[in-house]
């Protein structure tokens, strides 16, 4: 009597695995959250954050690499302030906006205005 033994040989981890499926999924969930966060901050689509009723900041200039000179609306005044990276430096204060300057710009109607103002905040001219 001959008693034939089998061996079943046990495979390797195969692409059809639960444990890859769900690892490349989830890879793929994590780049796409980055990729979105990466878009909406590079288009400018990100909300500002920080912002407030009482305080507004209403115009922003670059003066250099990490300086820039802002204006401030506060209550009843338009402040102009120095800000550095280690410090902020009051330079003046301006009477308070009229109502019709402190309303907000409406958005461009058209696509192509639209793409326009896009590339030139920027600096693609």
């Amino acid at each position: 009597m001959k008693t034939q033994a089998t061996v079943q040989q046990q495979p390797a981890a195969s692409t059809s695995s639960p444990l890859v499926q769900v690892s490349g999924a989830l890879t793929a969930i994590i780049i796409f959250i980055l990729l979105a966060a990466w878009v909406a901050k590079r288009f400018g689509f990100a909300p500002k954050t920080g912002s407030s009723k009482e305080m507004k900041v209403s115009a922003s200039c670059s003066v250099g690499p990490r300086e820039r000179v802002v204006i401030v609306d506060v209550q009843d005044a338009r402040l102009v302030l120095g800000v550095t990276a280690g410090k902020i430096t009051h330079l003046h204060t301006l009477p308070a906006a009229p109502v019709s300057e402190v309303m907000s710009p409406t958005l461009p109607a058209d696509f192509q205005s639209l793409m326009k103002n896009l590339l030139k905040r920027n600096g693609k001219d």
